[in-house]
């Protein structure tokens, strides 16, 4: 077993539904440990996107705790909140949010810009080759598929070397054959950089390749 890059321990989140309270997430326990792969699978508004935003800390939580790296993150500023986003976390949305007037290849750079990181122009390079992205480095998010956007999305999310990466619903807008080379990425991204996954499917092809498999059900988090 790897070392717990991040652990929730009875964590709760609620939101104001009028004058009520409404418990969304419920008592809560996860460990993400380096170089594994966690499938989360639940039905519709179960609370799936809620649970990986609170876990990726975009999203703040109510009560428990949340460990990132060994670092209580409940009483964190936006700014130290931003710092081990930057240094720990990948998220995938279910929709790719590229932007539409930067090409694929400034897409996958833009997280190193952000960061002020200049020296990945090679490792870009690099991702659209290994992952045959080369041939539409030059092209925008509207001349490309909607497979080749996810692995776009996919490569900038990794471009910093996260520790983990969370995917919601990733295979939600694909075909068949588009998700099963997804589940070929993951695989790849897991074993040749030890990137831990984290990621929420209502495909049983995609929740079979976790090496720990969860069911998020009464808003509680179920081993299965």
């Amino acid at each position: 077993m790897g070392k717990i890059i991040i652990e929730a321990k009875d964590l709760v989140k609620t939101y104001q539904n009028g004058k009520n309270r409404l418990i969304v997430l419920d008592n809560i326990n996860i460990q993400i440990r380096e170089k594994s792969i966690i499938s989360i699978v639940g039905e519709s508004g179960a609370g799936k996107s809620t649970l990986l935003n609170v876990l990726s800390s975009l999203d703040a939580f109510d009560n428990g705790e949340l460990n990132i790296e060994g670092n209580n993150i409940k009483n964190f500023s936006d700014k130290q909140l931003c710092s081990i986003r930057n240094s720990s976390i990948g998220f995938i949305f279910q929709f790719h949010h590229l932007l539409p007037d930067f090409n694929v290849r400034e897409n996958i750079l833009m997280p190193t810009w952000i960061n002020k990181d200049y020296e990945k122009n090679k490792k870009a390079d690099e991702l659209l080759k290994d992952f045959g992205l080369k041939k539409i480095s030059h092209k925008y998010p509207n001349e490309i598929s909607g497979g080749e956007k996810q692995r776009v999305a996919i490569l900038r999310s990794i471009i910093n070397d996260p520790k983990v990466l969370f995917a919601d619903e990733p295979s939600g807008n694909l075909d068949e054959k588009n998700s099963l080379k997804l589940i070929d990425l993951f695989e790849s991204i897991n074993t040749n950089f030890g990137t831990a996954i984290v990621l929420t499917t209502h495909n049983p092809h995609i929740a079979n390749m976790g090496s720990y498999k969860y069911e998020l059900k009464s808003k509680t988090l179920f081993e299965r």
